[in-house]
């Protein structure tokens, strides 16, 4: 099955119901459908053929959506451009996957001026809203071409999708998602959420996320609808949430502490949600406590990657308030391996971790990338055996809940001990005046690495350096504990996974310095 035949089993089956619903708009099944065929027929007709790359500069909106499923019935590849990088990370994306096509939205044609002369000759321009100089009008395009299904036809092991990576370890990666790929991560998503046709999901995640697509196509597939926003606001997603009755929502961590802090969350009816899944990062039990005290049993957490979307689950009945200690401990787990996923903790030497030894975390599945884009080697250097080597560092409890400590990157040697930076995290979000934390290493001429950590207070909050250390002293082992505490405005993130950036953190302590686990 192509991810195209769920569009058009959408439009046989749910016709009249609503596929989308955004800014007080709805689309049907059959409307997308039709829309989808349409933008396909124009497309094909402008000489685009299976294995062009369209990439798309826009924020959320249903043409976007269009897009993709243009792409997933007809066989082009769908690359989303992340609008918020700088014009030179966006060229060096578009000069990796070399697209026929560019599809922007107007508040983004002065940028796209200026990435016009690195496209490839004869790349193709539309735009989505009022006529843009130099770019054909999308409406006028769907309005011109057929409502017959295309001829054009992908087939399962075609590239569907281009997801670029954050690019956090280096120059980012075109990660090849195939339709077949692809199918079994939406539905490992939508068993895993027990999706129904009469569900109502919220996204905002943007659509250049792979998070945002899998969530989306995991309920789309099911009939179910799609409560779309253009992007967060704390406050407009709480009214939404209420207003459309939605019944599941795809939030990071940091949008979900944003709608705890903005005090509306309780004068809103909300009694319709039933689901949030969070991914991106973890939460800390300090927040897992307050969330559910504040939206209910409703939470459940998947944790992946780009390359592979989902590996372990932490299902609603897992997030164990009071129970027993192993129980509450799990509270900061990624859960466990979904169905048909194979996930190991490995030593240095290749062999298998025990119980609770930390280990590099390795994944095989159904849905595991194709590849990076035009980077084989890239793609060798992550591949053993069929596994993917995730750069992440966990350990296994004795029944199989995946604990990860940190990134292999991130992980700081001092005096020859491992730190790792999420359980040095986890003691200073328990302090009642830390609102966000992160913690790195930096260079310490005696213990080869230091413990540093950079801590966001809560408003109308003043501690001491002194207090934020001998509090961690309480919380974990003595040689963990932060040996210098910034206080900031704000943690620096990705823009494409909001994200703790730690890359930016490192780097000014780090220049002219051989760091071994950068």
């Amino acid at each position: 099955m192509i991810l195209g035949d769920i569009i058009e089993r959408n439009a046989r089956l749910y016709p009249e119901h609503a596929a989308l619903r955004f800014e007080g708009r709805t689309i049907t099944h059959r409307e997308h459908a039709e829309r989808a065929i349409r933008l396909a027929n124009a497309l094909i007709a402008l000489d685009v053929r299976k294995g062009d790359r369209l990439a798309v500069l826009a924020q959320n909106r249903p043409e976007y959506i269009e897009t993709y499923s243009a792409s997933e019935l007809a066989g082009f590849i769908t690359v989303g451009l992340n609008y918020r990088l700088a014009a030179p990370e966006q060229a060096q994306i578009l000069a990796d996957c070399a697209p026929r096509v560019v599809l922007f939205e107007a508040q983004y044609a002065a940028r796209m001026a200026e990435l016009v002369p690195g496209l490839p000759a004869g790349c193709l321009l539309i735009s989505y809203d009022a006529a843009v100089a130099g770019a054909h009008d999308y409406a006028a395009l769907l309005e011109a071409a057929s409502s017959k299904r295309p001829a054009q036809r992908p087939v399962e092991s075609d590239t569907a999708f281009l997801i670029y990576t954050s690019g956090s370890t280096g120059r980012p990666k075109g990660v090849m998602h195939s339709h077949s790929s692809f199918f079994e991560m939406a539905r490992a998503m939508a068993q895993i959420s027990a999706v129904s046709q009469a569900d109502r999901q919220l996204i905002v995640m943007p659509y250049y996320h792979i998070g945002a697509k899998v969530e989306q196509f995991g309920y789309t597939m099911y009939g179910a609808t799609i409560v779309l926003h253009r992007a967060f606001d704390a406050r407009a997603v709480l009214a939404s949430m209420a207003s459309e009755g939605v019944t599941a929502a795809h939030l990071a961590p940091t949008m979900i502490q944003m709608m705890l802090d903005c005090g509306e969350a309780d004068r809103h009816d909300l009694s319709r949600l039933h689901t949030v899944c969070y991914a991106s990062a973890p939460m800390s039990e300090v927040q897992l406590r307050r969330s559910i005290a504040t939206f209910g049993p409703v939470f459940m957490q998947v944790y992946g990657m780009s390359e592979a979307a989902l590996s372990t689950v932490l299902y609603k009945h897992q997030h164990v308030l009071e129970g027993t200690p192993a129980q509450v401990a799990r509270l900061a787990s990624a859960g466990q391996p979904v169905l048909e996923d194979e996930v190991r903790t490995v030593r240095a030497d290749g062999s298998d971790c025990a119980s609770g030894e930390v280990g590099e975390i390795w994944g095989r599945s159904k849905s595991l990338m194709q590849g990076y884009w035009g980077n084989p080697e890239g793609y060798a250097q992550v591949m053993t055996d069929g596994f993917m080597r995730t750069g992440d560092m966990g350990y296994f409890d004795d029944e199989g809940f995946l604990f990860v400590v940190d990134r292999k990157k991130d992980m700081i040697i001092s005096g020859g001990e491992n730190i790792y930076s999420r359980e040095v995290e986890e003691a200073l979000l328990k302090h009642p005046q830390v609102r966000e934390a992160a913690v790195i290493g930096v260079p310490d001429a005696r213990w080869g690495e230091s413990v540093k950590a950079f801590v966001v207070l809560r408003e109308a909050q003043s501690v001491t350096a002194a207090d934020i250390i001998e509090h961690c002293r309480t919380q974990i082992a003595s040689y963990k504990k932060p040996a210098s505490v910034e206080f900031v405005e704000a943690l620096p993130r990705l823009s494409s996974t909001n994200k703790v950036d730690k890359k930016a953190l490192r780097e000014p302590y780090w220049q002219g310095k051989d760091r071994q686990t950068v």
